[in-house]
């Protein structure tokens, strides 16, 4: 479909959901994007689902995205299918981390999982849910691995005790402190010209200084090295 019937499509859905629906847009990547009130979603995806000109009738998908600068820092996505017409279209909706998002498990039961995963991920809540509870994450997992503020270490460790013969769960101890590893490559200072990083080096007695080592078209390192004293004359 091309990105102008598209366009027509979602005038057509806004005009029909009226203030439940905010925007209707084609992206960069030619898919429908329809934003509409979180407190609407049950009834916009009703419509979606029976109106003739929709009928999108599968949700294929629900996941969570997190933009932690923004103050509804998670967006929840619907990605619908329409076998009949063949199209697609993206319902957005936008919450925080205390206001709960309406389940939409009585419009299409599939969505029971998907918003499972979003909880357990994001811990994005959804009212109404006859199941919220974890489904990737081990039992008594702290945190949401995927919000952007979660540490990539994570809080515990698991792993086999031999001598305990189970299971353990640990705090995570790392084995050395962390380090940046900023070292001076052993290339550095072996060329004419100045690399990005050259500058970091320590300047070797008698060297040229890396910070006044010409770069590619400027005048030679031995123009440079004759008139750097701490280099020492250059013979020809």
């Amino acid at each position: 479909m091309s990105d102008q019937a598209l366009q027509e499509l979602g005038d057509y859905i806004t005009s029909a959901l009226g203030k439940d629906a905010l925007s209707a847009e084609v992206n960069r990547v030619g898919e429908l994007v329809v934003r509409v009130e979180r407190r609407s979603i049950v009834r916009v995806l009703q419509f979606l689902r029976d109106d003739s000109t929709c009928l999108f009738q599968q949700l294929m998908e629900l996941c969570g995205v997190d933009y932690p600068q923004r103050s509804e820092r998670f967006e929840v996505v619907y990605c619908l299918l329409s076998l009949k017409h063949n199209q697609r279209v993206r319902v957005v909706v936008t919450t925080d981390e205390d206001t709960p998002v309406p389940s939409v498990t009585g419009v299409f039961p599939v969505a029971n999982w998907f918003e499972r995963e979003a909880w357990d991920l994001y811990g994005i809540f959804f009212s109404d849910h006859p199941d919220l509870r974890r489904i990737l994450t081990d039992y008594g997992f702290e945190g949401h691995p995927l919000r952007k503020d979660f540490p990539l270490t994570g809080y515990v460790e698991l792993r086999y005790d031999p001598d305990q013969r189970r299971v353990v769960y640990e705090p995570v101890k790392l084995t050395q402190d962390f380090r940046s590893f900023d070292f001076l490559s052993p290339w550095e200072g072996m060329t004419e010209v100045q690399l990005p990083g050259d500058e970091k080096a320590a300047i070797p007695l008698g060297a040229v200084n890396p910070v006044q080592r010409p770069i590619a078209g400027t005048p030679s390192a031995r123009d440079v090295a004759t008139n750097n004293p701490a280099a020492g004359s250059v013979k020809s």
